[in-house]
């Protein structure tokens, strides 16, 4: 179960912060490799290169040090640069929108988390919804912003740019995510994300590009 206290990323001195570093990076392996349920503290500690109570200084239990790594994920996900200048092309836009969304959610690793948050989701259900809503639902609603800009007549005509956004990021995951999630295919090719996402634009833009009255 996870505790109710808060779990604000604080600052950390540039030596703390080395330090905490270390943990995620060694932990993230251990989850990855063992997931959620057969990491173990003393596995992580070793896979860090720290003392377990060293561990502890800065993570009360496993829970915490898997949700940090959650919070790490999102506020690095939170950094990929999307160009979503509202005068922009919408055609180039969602293009190169879901070719750099699919390249950072089927980069090699890149599934580790996604895996084990799934794994875990139905007995931390809090750490799911987090996840989702600071790494998932961030990205619908950066793209769903940029879609309501575009609404006009000679434009897009959309009447749920939420629900827009996120049957646009569906079709790019098309034939790429999935298999990429349960191990089936390695990381997809920028080619065949290219070839993906350009089919996701048109079938896109087929259905909501304004039509002449």
């Amino acid at each position: 179960m996870v505790a109710s206290t808060s779990n604000t990323i604080h600052p950390f001195g540039e030596e703390d912060s080395s330090k905490r570093r270390q943990i995620l990076d060694g932990a993230r392996k251990v989850f990855m490799d063992l997931g959620f349920d057969g990491a173990s503290m003393n596995e992580i500690a070793r896979a860090a290169g720290v003392s377990k109570g060293t561990l502890y200084v800065y993570f009360a239990d496993k829970s915490r040090l898997f949700e940090a790594i959650v919070e790490d994920e999102a506020l690095e996900r939170g950094k990929i640069a999307y160009n979503l200048d509202p005068k922009r092309d919408v055609e180039t836009t969602l293009r190169e929108f879901g070719q750099t969304y699919i390249g950072s959610i089927c980069r090699p690793g890149g599934g580790s988390s996604i895996r084990t948050v799934m794994a875990i989701a139905e007995r931390m259900p809090e750490v799911g919804r987090r996840f989702y809503e600071n790494v998932l639902a961030q990205t619908i609603n950066r793209l769903a912003d940029y879609l309501q800009a575009r609404l006009g007549p000679d434009d897009l005509a959309i009447d749920d740019c939420g629900l827009a956004a996120a049957q646009f990021l569906q079709m790019c995951q098309a034939t790429l995510f999935l298999p990429f999630v349960f191990q089936a295919e390695p990381a997809p090719s920028a080619e065949r994300i290219a070839h993906v996402v350009d089919s996701a634009t048109r079938l896109f833009l087929q259905t909501y590009r304004a039509k002449p009255a």
